[in-house]
């Protein structure tokens, strides 16, 4: 699911469409550092994973670009918190 994620450069948000729901990830981008401001999963979309799976994607597309993330929002925190092996991209 997280190889499905798209970074909606328009909107400045991760995106991850699941079931005709698109749950997201609002960043600001700047001088290599991603900032993640909130993350929203519809409730139809609740419990499934899709949370995590979003921001494991929009955090693979982080290390690919060479870019460090400021985890504001708490669930993006949260995550980096549980797997270790996205410390690196704390910024």
């Amino acid at each position: 699911m997280s190889n499905n994620v798209r970074d909606n450069t328009q909107r400045h948000r991760f995106e991850l469409e699941t079931d005709g729901h698109i749950a997201f990830s609002e960043y600001k981008r700047a001088d290599g550092v991603l900032t993640i401001m909130h993350t929203e999963v519809p409730a139809a979309l609740g419990g499934k994973g899709v949370g995590s799976a979003l921001v494991r994607g929009l955090l693979d597309i982080a290390r690919a670009q060479g870019l460090k993330v400021v985890p504001k929002c708490p669930f993006v925190a949260g995550y980096i918190d549980k797997h270790p092996q996205y410390a690196d991209l704390r910024k």
